[in-house]
């Protein structure tokens, strides 16, 4: 285990006001940076959302349901690393007056509700700030702070609708294709995460703390619009593609006798390597081929010659083919097995999950930080918390309550 002391944010503490996915990846990655992250849970409705996702993790291993009260969801696992959970009922005036006491003596604070939700809780920005004038507080939302018309709510799926990233993928003439991976749950942490770094950096020279306005919408468009998708069409380029990508012909994804495997072949040196591969060497030099321009006029014969090629050869051998011409060439893997490599595992990239009580889950493993630093340690060592396991002591150690004051909150309840 790393010393938390070397780690970047070492002595920022962290108020999580997150549920679900977005906002717990964003703060995940702050602890996993050595922020000290409090958790702060709704008690009625049992939590985060999180612990309540199928599967969970039991004594027996994986269960469809949960089977005991030892047993943790896999969400709860991998997101609530590193972070330490206490329980508060902001409904109650009680509960609020503990957030504000807390927010007092926090760096930052991080929240994913519904825009206007915090507004109406009295724990806004405005209301922060004044408590905290050095405070960096962050909003990761569907649409942004300002909130958005109808009921505002927004899910990974509707934002991807929302962002033209649905049809991004496919073949022309195909359904909107969904993205298997959540990626507006988890582009716009990232963006939050970036704005809160810079904040901080900011309240450490001038003493004033901001807001970090982080939309899911935003995010994901903002990558969308890092490819002139219209542009392409305007010129009779298709946007949608399939396996292939004809503008960097040779490019895509291929089929062979025992699976698939990319290979990405813009640049002339790497289409000659390519026409090598396939044991026509003499291709290169082809009018049709020898430069990039006329490989997109005839994208679709070039790769059908790679498509005829691979269909007779494995997976294994028609990429040591293509690397040992200089090809950027790769297998398609499946989770499983990209989750498992020794490469990223070795750099923490990703990690075992650890259950609180039956240790290293040898079956699970889930996202580390993908940050390699040279002078200090990033780890997420830790195992998730029980909903409300350090109320007491976070209460007592940060705030200085006693028996008398956790009792009084609890029957007023406020935990």
């Amino acid at each position: 285990m790393n010393d938390a002391a070397d780690r970047p944010l070492a002595g920022k503490t962290v108020l999580d006001l997150t549920t679900a996915l977005s906002g717990p990846y964003a703060t995940l990655l702050l602890a996993g940076l050595g922020a000290r992250v409090i958790k702060v849970e709704n008690p009625q409705l049992g939590g985060d959302s999180s612990r309540n996702n199928s599967p969970y993790y039991s004594e027996n291993g994986l269960q469809a349901r949960r089977t005991s009260d030892s047993d943790m969801s896999v969400s709860m696992m991998l997101r609530g690393r590193n972070k330490e959970s206490i329980t508060l009922n902001l409904k109650t005036p009680e509960g609020r007056r503990v957030l504000h006491e807390l927010i007092g003596k926090a760096d930052i604070l991080v929240e994913n509700f519904t825009a206007g939700v915090t507004n109406r809780l009295g724990i806004d920005y405005p209301v922060a700030h004044e408590l905290n004038p050095r405070l960096v507080y962050a909003s990761i939302s569907g649409y942004g702070a300002q909130g958005a018309p109808g009921s505002g709510k927004a899910m990974d799926t509707i934002v991807q609708a929302l962002s033209g990233t649905m049809v991004t993928a496919g073949s022309p003439g195909d359904a909107p294709v969904r993205f298997g991976l959540p990626i507006a749950d988890l582009v716009a942490p990232l963006f939050a995460v970036i704005g809160v770094l810079a904040a901080v950096l900011e309240s450490e020279r001038t003493g004033e703390g901001q807001h970090v306005d982080v939309s899911m919408l935003g995010a994901l468009t903002s990558l969308v619009a890092c490819e002139p998708f219209d542009a392409f069409e305007k010129i009779g380029m298709p946007l949608r593609t399939g396996s292939y990508v004809p503008r960097l012909a040779p490019f895509g994804v291929f089929a062979t006798e025992d699976g698939w495997f990319a290979l990405c072949g813009p640049t002339d040196a790497f289409s000659a390597g390519v026409m090598a591969a396939l044991g026509t060497p003499e291709l290169a030099d082809d009018p049709r081929f020898a430069r990039r321009d006329n490989r997109v006029h005839h994208a679709d014969e070039l790769h059908a010659m790679i498509a005829g090629w691979a269909q007779h050869l494995t997976v294994a051998e028609a990429v040591r083919r293509l690397e040992e011409n200089g090809v950027p060439a790769a297998p398609v893997r499946d989770t499983g097995e990209a989750v498992r490599d020794p490469l990223v595992l070795s750099r923490g990239e990703v990690e075992p999950l650890r259950h609180p009580v039956f240790g290293i889950a040898p079956e699970l493993f889930g996202s580390g930080v993908p940050i390699i630093l040279s002078g200090s340690s990033t780890s997420l060592d830790r195992p998730a918390p029980w909903l409300g396991e350090h109320t007491e002591s976070v209460l007592g150690e940060f705030l200085g309550y006693g028996d008398e004051e956790l009792a009084a909150l609890e029957e007023a309840g406020a935990l």
